[in-house]
């Protein structure tokens, strides 16, 4: 068995609040801004057809546990970029289209950014006077709810799923030292602490499941694989924050597909289990001096920093060996450094990790005006952080003075909001949504359906995501002027 190339895509559910609205209701203004974005998109309808989303990796059918509510798709529309943005139970989620690359994966999840302050700026217009809508890229209300920031990767149907489970699990709980975003106080019954690096630790309850709402696995198990199922499987990633910095989002996807690829070429020497998971979960995140020995299953201890760095001795050594993607190698550069500065001084990292920008933003308000961790000042502050609008954010605010770094200029992100990625199957969504979208009248993942004129609609299907490429497809798309014309084309190339 060898690695199959990584495909990546994020899923964010973005927080959503009406100021002075007394009757503020979540749905109805998550439809709203999805309704109000005037940017390149086809509203249609999300074909669940091929969709099972009870279906559990470890062979259970929808009898093996709850199958999750599904969407009406009432509030839908695929953008030029081959993005989904939608409204999800309460909240305004953007779906960022099929990336080849780490780095192209966290460019279409920062273009999702301006997609939404885009389509808040246009749904204000439909608020009463005196409202204004704030949309927040976080992942905790602090009031007990909590909202998911999903990674999506392409691993192979012939990996055992169990081989998942063992080889996976510490990697995702150790590395929230440098994906959390950062939050005050705690939730969900876990011990009280002033901050904590992340929004989501608080919220998982069990090491291996199905849901993503209720009892949140470290592991999900979701078996949905949006591709060809005998080839395919997609790794749903639930535990992680969203990020706002760009470089910690490049380090979060990038060592996660690196790690992965090295678990299917079978070179990961050391399951490093811990003896109680969902424990260490949030006692990683609740540790700011990282030094909080977790124990192995195996006997002995070791931090969260000390696992990571034999995950990334481990990455070195495969990528050696292996023909890598170019971006791995920034990955694996920016991995190294931010794990030493944390062994160094952790908030050395604030210009690269939310959680630290955030934690030394609120510090200097503290000593400035002598708040105490729960002022309701300081509640504010961390939340506005996460504001998606430039002009209010304050994680812009530290962007501007150069605090934070940043991968992409504003041209790139503008480019990505309505250029779909090249080398993915999600270039030739997008440009049909650009050429055809007046007939096509449902989408998912892995199909279109388009109404040509006939008298049944034709659904073109799209198993595979590294078709439907620029390069494979380009040229049948510009000499295809309408969908009848493309369907015949396509019909002849089956042939």
């Amino acid at each position: 068995m060898s690695a199959i190339h990584k495909v990546i895509g994020t899923e964010t559910e973005f927080g959503i609040s009406v100021r002075n609205a007394a009757d503020f209701n979540p749905v109805l203004a998550s439809s709203i801004v999805v309704n109000s974005y005037a940017g390149l998109r086809a509203k249609i309808q999300w074909s669940h057809e091929e969709e099972s989303p009870g279906r559990d990796a470890r062979g259970f059918g929808p009898e093996g546990g709850i199958i999750p509510e599904i969407d009406g798709g009432l509030v839908n529309v695929v953008l030029g970029n081959g993005a989904r943005f939608y409204v999800d139970h309460a909240h305004p989620e953007y779906s960022a289209p099929e990336a080849y690359d780490p780095l192209e994966a966290t460019l279409y999840d920062k273009a999702g950014e301006l997609v939404l302050t885009r389509a808040a700026s246009e749904a204000h217009a439909l608020l009463e006077e005196g409202q204004t809508l704030v949309i927040h890229k976080n992942n905790s209300d602090g009031k007990g709810n909590s909202y998911g920031s999903h990674e999506n990767y392409l691993v192979t149907r012939d990996l055992p799923f169990s081989d998942l489970v063992d080889y996976f699990t510490t990697f995702l709980i150790t590395r929230q030292v440098y994906t959390g975003s950062g939050k005050l106080g705690s939730e969900n019954g876990r011990p009280a602490v002033p901050f904590q690096l992340t929004q989501r630790a608080d919220f998982f309850e069990e090491e291996v499941g199905l849901e993503t709402t209720l009892k949140r696995p470290i592991i999900n198990t979701r078996d949905e694989p949006h591709g060809d199922p005998a080839k395919y499987r997609r790794l749903h990633v639930i535990i992680g924050d969203a990020n706002m910095s760009e470089v910690q989002n490049l380090i979060k996807l990038g060592s996660g597909a690196i790690i992965l690829m090295a678990i299917e070429d079978g070179v990961i020497p050391d399951t490093l289990r811990l003896a109680r998971p969902v424990e260490a979960t949030w006692q990683v995140s609740h540790d700011l001096d990282l030094n909080q020995p977790l124990e192995l299953a195996e006997g002995g201890t070791a931090t969260a920093l000390e696992l990571q760095g034999r995950y990334l001795e481990w990455a070195r050594k495969y990528a050696e060996n292996t023909d890598l993607p170019e971006p791995y190698e920034q990955v694996l550069t920016e991995w190294e450094m931010v794990l030493d500065d944390l062994e160094r001084d952790p908030l050395s990292t604030s210009d690269r990790l939310d959680w630290a920008a955030k934690y030394r933003l609120l510090q200097d308000y503290r000593d400035r005006d002598g708040l105490e961790w729960s002022a309701p000042k300081l509640r504010m502050l961390a939340l506005q952080y996460h504001d998606v609008d430039p002009a209010k954010g304050l994680f812009f605010k530290l962007e501007e003075a150069g605090r934070i770094r940043k991968l992409f200029t504003q041209a790139e992100v503008e480019t990505a909001v309505s250029e779909p990625p090249a080398r993915t199957r999600a270039y030739f969504r997008g440009k049909s949504v650009r050429k055809y979208g007046d007939s096509l009248v449902a989408a998912n993942w892995d199909s279109l359906v388009f109404d040509s004129g006939e008298e049944t609609l034709k659904r073109v299907p799209m198993m595979e995501p590294l078709r439907g490429t620029k390069e494979l497809v380009s040229e049948l798309l510009d000499r295809s002027d309408d969908a009848a014309s493309l369907l015949r084309a396509l019909g002849e190339n089956d042939e």
